[in-house]
């Protein structure tokens, strides 16, 4: 057998730019515009930056610092340090394993939307039932889904500086070109309803960006934290051994204090920018109520909204869906990497075997979640009143259970166990000065394992 090679970026802006690949996805594009809407605009956006500043500085500088620190994935580096806390590695180990049953399966939704518009049919896809439709036929979804995982499988088989390096490199750049661009259209629209009532863009960048306080309560105000944190939590990849990971690539002469500040700067300004561009849009043409879809607000409302701009609605909507494919594909990267990665050690196997292994095994786990919408369909009530088919569940199991959990340990680990000392070190080895130290330890000791109690009792159903 081979002997596994174990691989590394090559510059300090090549491990950026992959970290923040992996956090820029469609959390960003996604879930923080739609959350952003339903909570608020300005005061969730106000909160989210809080935590962003504290909370999420917090989780991110212990996971690459671990990482780079260890020089271990996260399945060996927790037992590294300390062998009681070996289980911990292994239950990191499992977000991953999950959440790549089901990412691939999305990364195939927004491919298939993205056929739909190079040729032309955005009218049909902003149908009532065109998205429902397409997610319960038999064959279209399992295509693009083994899709979307053969061009991930392909850049994490070539490996970390000739495949994962190499494609954020060209790929993010283009992303936040965009972004921008789709965000300053959106601004510019403008639209009169059939009661004669005209809505502009950016009367929408107000909705998003001004703080609404009419019927704000204790409890919806802590509805609106716990959205952020798990946003947060979520977006920035953390306590999924991800970040644990591409830490571990990093070399010991990289400032992380710096690299840390970019990638946060990154995966907010992208999130922002989501907002900035779907908001708006949303608003002028649906107005208020248009903004309340939820989850369904990227298959079902936008579609909607590009129809409504008429035929340049069909170029934007290809430019939006090829943009979100980007973000889908190196965060799906990032997560097969992870699983990669840590097979590799484990197995003492090469980075090809191990791909095409790991590639078959989550194409076959792929086929099933799609077969969730009609072969093997259900609905489960779940602890957090929350009603789930197999891909929910799934995604419930993985980020609403385990990573809390994990998080949680994760903070009473580094914070009493080896102490943020150990972290501290770290961060300050390349000869740069850790100058958030202190907020660090304390976050880490006390603030940080607050809240991800909270977010775990929260999901538990306990409140």
């Amino acid at each position: 057998m081979e002997k596994k090679k174990r691989g590394g970026f090559s510059s300090s802006i090549g491990f950026v730019l992959s970290a923040a690949g992996s956090a820029v996805g469609v959390g960003n594009i996604w879930r923080f515009p739609y959350l952003a809407a339903q909570d608020g605009g300005g005061l969730f956006l106000l909160i989210y930056l809080i935590l962003v500043l504290t909370f999420g500085f917090t989780l991110l500088t212990t996971d690459i610092a671990l990482g780079r620190r260890t020089k271990k994935n996260a399945l060996k580096a927790f037992g590294s340090i300390r062998p009681k806390w070996d289980f911990l590695g292994k239950m990191t180990f499992l977000v991953p394993a999950i959440i790549m049953t089901y990412y691939a399966v999305v990364g195939g939704w927004i491919t298939k939307y993205v056929l739909v518009y190079a040729t032309g049919a955005g009218q049909t896809a902003a149908q009532d039932e065109y998205f429902t439709s397409f997610i319960t036929s038999k064959a279209a979804p399992i295509f693009f889904t083994l899709l979307f995982l053969a061009l991930t499988s392909f850049v994490v088989y070539c490996g970390v500086e000739k495949g994962i390096e190499r494609f954020s490199k060209m790929v993010m750049p283009g992303l936040i070109f965009m972004i921008i661009g789709i965000a300053l259209f959106s601004l510019t629209l403008r639209h009169t309803d059939a009661s004669g009532v005209e809505r502009t863009g950016l009367q929408g960048l107000a909705v998003y960006m001004i703080p609404d306080l009419t019927g704000i309560t204790i409890s919806r105000f802590l509805k609106i934290l716990l959205d952020a944190m798990s946003q947060l939590f979520f977006s920035l990849s953390v306590s999924m051994g991800i970040m644990i990971t591409y830490g571990s690539y990093v070399k010991k002469d990289v400032n992380l204090n710096r690299s840390i500040s970019q990638i946060e700067l990154f995966d907010t300004g992208v999130a922002l920018l989501a907002g900035m561009m779907i908001i708006p849009a949303v608003y002028v043409f649906s107005g208020t109520e248009g903004m309340t879809s939820g989850a369904s607000l990227m298959f079902v409302s936008l579609p909607k909204v590009f129809s409504a701009m008429g035929g340049i609605g069909t170029i934007i909507g290809f430019v939006f869906f090829v943009m979100v494919a980007f973000a889908a594909l190196t965060s799906c990267i990032s997560i097969m990497e992870t699983l990669v990665a840590n097979c590799m050690e484990l197995f003492h196997a090469s980075r090809k075997t191990v791909s095409l292994i790991v590639s078959v095994i989550f194409a076959v786990a792929s086929v099933v979640i799609c077969m969730g919408y009609h072969v093997f369909y259900f609905e489960l009530p779940l602890p957090n009143g929350q009603t789930a088919q197999l891909l929910d569940l799934m995604d419930y199991i993985s980020n609403s259970f385990l990573l809390p959990l994990i998080c949680l340990l994760t903070c009473v680990f580094v914070g009493w166990v080896i102490k943020p000392q150990w972290i501290i070190e770290e961060m300050e080895i390349s000869g740069h000065t850790f100058r958030r130290k202190k907020l660090y330890a304390f976050m880490i000791r006390y603030v940080a394992p607050i809240l991800m109690l909270i977010i775990f009792l929260q999901s538990a159903g306990c409140f």
